[in-house]
């Protein structure tokens, strides 16, 4: 199968929800009814922080990152790159089979970027030997 970098991407662009990190977390703040104090307060940053990540002018390191998809009520993949259920979502099953599911995604995406890169390779090796 012969799957181009271009049409790669773009699955991985297919997964997430299309907003960005920032529309994720005002989403997800707004859905736990917390002010951007109340949220700050939590994190132990500013306000003015909280504002500038919801407007994509900067981004949460790692660590602050991690608490507040704790404290907001989700995964950090899914701040990161919208992939599986938002906090606005009903949430019907239980939360393993949620994790099951977003662990399968992550799993096919892996199995993607896989056949892209051994395309790729495939590809680099041809234009080698058709430049000796």
């Amino acid at each position: 199968m012969h799957v181009s970098t271009e049409s790669a991407i773009a699955r991985l662009h297919q997964a997430g929800d299309g907003d960005t990190l920032g529309g994720r977390i005002w989403r997800a703040r707004d859905a736990a009814k917390l002010s951007t104090k109340d949220l700050a307060s939590k994190l132990g940053v500013r306000s003015e922080t909280i504002s500038s990540w919801e407007r994509d002018r900067a981004e949460p390191r790692a660590n602050r990152l991690f608490m507040l998809a704790g404290v907001l009520g989700v995964t950090p993949v899914w701040l990161i790159a919208g992939v599986g259920r938002g906090p606005d979502e009903e949430t019907a099953e239980p939360p393993q089979n949620q994790l099951r599911k977003q662990l399968d995604l992550i799993k096919k995406l892996h199995a993607q970027t896989g056949e892209a890169i051994a395309t790729l390779e495939l590809e680099i090796e041809r234009a080698d030997q058709e430049e000796d």
